[in-house]
């Protein structure tokens, strides 16, 4: 062992660690991500969580017991509806995750003792179903409820039996699409350059663009393979039920694909090697797994990880693949999830083609 020769080493790792901006800043970046996503926006006792309310008393006592509710923080509402029926649509549709129903007859069931308010839960996410749950002890009138008649009543939708699979068999489409696709496409590139292809397609008439598709379509087909693989699994496994339409599944399965390989094409670009499209790679699965409501519940999260979570593709998947498998939704319903999927592929499939040039430099 030379001291002067492994000095030597040593200064050159450090000399080329300090000319890699990318890695210096991962080396930063990765532990501040996870302290803020563990610290700041993840929160196991949501509040918050959005509602509808249908008052078909439209009594002081029926409007009161509402007040109390939202008083709570555990739901805040953001519509308003007239029947019951209305409120099971917007669940359906994912608009709303709890939805507070008073019957005309509240005042005498109130009195009688009887259930006097429902509220409608979706139990597809079971960390929202037991913030909700919550809703059941509040009182009205101040008094408690009794053991054998409960003034306000919770009804879970799409989980009654609160089994996680249900809820977790979804969102694991999303992240193992999420981590593979993003994967194979960010080296896509880069690995051209390192193993010396790229001299050959600068020979060839092929375009940035019919590059760049041809790289994103045999992925996707087994982005599609995998996504069959979960299903049968989950079917098989799980019992996990698919209410909705199978193309539908399909459908949002192949916009989140398109999605994930298309962003990993624009890393693909600005990687200058595989271990940096790697770095990449994982500061963008972290965020995907942790903000999108895999994990942690969509509502318990800030304003600002909200906003976050927004941008990222997974957060849109997830609400279409549990509308559809576990509400019976369909993609019309969520229209606005789907466009706004459509409109990441075009963008960042069009930011791939732009910086993207067949040149060796």
């Amino acid at each position: 062992m030379n001291l002067r020769r492994l000095w030597a080493i040593v200064l050159k790792e450090v000399r080329q660690l300090r000319r890699d901006r990318i890695t210096l800043a991962m080396i930063v970046m990765i532990p501040v991500g996870q302290l803020v996503l563990f610290g700041y926006a993840i929160n196991l006792n949501p509040r918050g969580l959005t509602a509808a309310v249908a008052d078909q008393s439209g009594t002081a006592g029926s409007r009161a017991v509402v007040m109390d509710m939202v008083a709570t923080g555990v739901i805040r509402p953001v519509a308003t509806a007239g029947t019951p029926e209305q409120l099971m649509a917007m669940l359906r549709r994912g608009e709303i995750s709890v939805g507070v129903s008073v019957p005309a007859d509240f005042e005498r069931r109130r009195i009688d003792g009887r259930e006097a308010v429902q509220v409608l839960v979706d139990g597809s996410d079971t960390v929202v179903q037991s913030a909700a749950v919550q809703l059941a002890q509040l009182p009205i009138d101040g008094v408690a409820a009794p053991r054998k008649a409960a003034p306000i009543g919770v009804v879970s939708f799409y989980n009654p039996e609160r089994r996680s699979p249900v809820n977790i068999v979804p969102g694991l489409i999303g992240v193992i699409l999420t981590m593979t696709m993003v994967m194979f496409t960010s080296v896509a590139i880069v690995r051209e350059r390192e193993r010396g292809n790229m001299e050959l397609l600068i020979t060839t008439p092929v375009s940035r663009t019919e590059l760049m598709v041809g790289k994103v379509l045999p992925y996707a087909l087994i982005g599609l393979i995998q996504t069959t693989v979960v299903i049968l699994l989950g079917l098989w496994l799980f019992q996990v039920p698919i209410r909705g339409s199978v193309l539908d599944v399909y459908l949002a399965a192949i916009l989140l694909i398109l999605a994930n390989l298309t962003l990993g094409l624009m890393i693909s670009t600005k990687a200058a090697s595989q271990f940096q499209a790697m770095q990449m790679t994982v500061f963008i699965l972290l965020p995907s797994i942790l903000l999108s409501g895999f994990m942690f519940p969509y509502a318990g999260m800030p304003r600002v990880a909200q906003w976050l979570a927004e941008v990222l593709p997974m957060t849109h998947f997830l609400r279409l693949i549990r509308g559809v498998m576990l509400r019976g939704a369909s993609l019309w319903e969520l229209w606005q999830d789907v466009l706004y999927l459509v409109g990441f592929i075009a963008t960042m499939m069009s930011l791939a083609v732009a910086r993207f040039r067949k040149r060796l430099d």
